[in-house]
């Protein structure tokens, strides 16, 4: 693929090696993870992709939680898949993972039952969560599932202190503006809930649940 311009894990690519215990050390990564996924309710032979999947960390927990379904992961940073990759071997754990953009999913329409997307749309500008979304809505089945944990808006000062410190480095100001359901609609999910809150030291981080309705 052609190279692309994007904000790598921690916003530098040196920092790429240090991403899985600074997260497990800063926020309650595991906590939400696990909330995520217990939220799907994957059942056996269904298929999931994990957009932005980073070090494979989710990737790998969907397959552990339901070990008999299609665990696809993608990334545009080839380091990180690297990284992932690895820990699959690891692990002992068989996912497929990728290079790919989220703006352009290389999969056919209606292939997948469930899209996570964990930490991934506030390193998007605008235009390209919006187009995203469409992506996810494309390849999603009808009656499919996205489950978003990201960056939301805030409920309290201090989340909003922070939150307004972190938008001069990620793209996050639609996500403290709630924007992330707002864009989920325009691109043809519905209905659309907000499921959790959790407040951390780099902002408000929610999470949310939104259908692909039926043909």
């Amino acid at each position: 693929m052609k190279k692309q311009s994007f904000i790598p894990a921690f916003h530098f690519h040196w920092l790429t090696h240090w991403y899985d215990p600074i997260m497990q050390w800063l926020i309650p990564e595991q906590r939400i993870r696990v909330a995520l996924v217990a939220q799907a309710q994957i059942q056996p032979g269904e298929s999931v992709l994990d957009i932005g999947c980073g070090t494979g960390t989710l990737t790998l927990l969907i397959k552990q939680t339901e070990p008999e379904v299609a665990v696809y992961g993608l990334d545009i940073d080839l380091e990180i898949l690297q990284i992932a990759r690895k820990k699959s071997d690891q692990n002992e754990k068989t996912v497929l993972l990728q290079q790919g953009i989220a703006t352009c999913l290389p999969f056919t329409d209606e292939t997948f039952d469930y899209v996570f997307a964990s930490l991934l749309l506030h390193h998007l500008t605008r235009e390209d969560k919006q187009q995203a979304l469409k992506e996810i809505f494309r390849v999603l089945k009808p009656g499919g599932e996205l489950h978003i944990a990201d960056f939301g808006q805030p409920r309290d000062f201090v989340m909003w202190l922070i939150s307004w410190g972190m938008r001069w480095f990620e793209e996050i100001n639609d996500n403290v503006m709630g924007l992330l359901p707002v864009f989920a609609a325009n691109a043809g999910f519905h209905p659309i809930q907000e499921t959790a809150y959790y407040r951390t030291i780099f902002g408000a981080v929610i999470l949310i649940r939104a259908r692909k309705p039926d043909d």
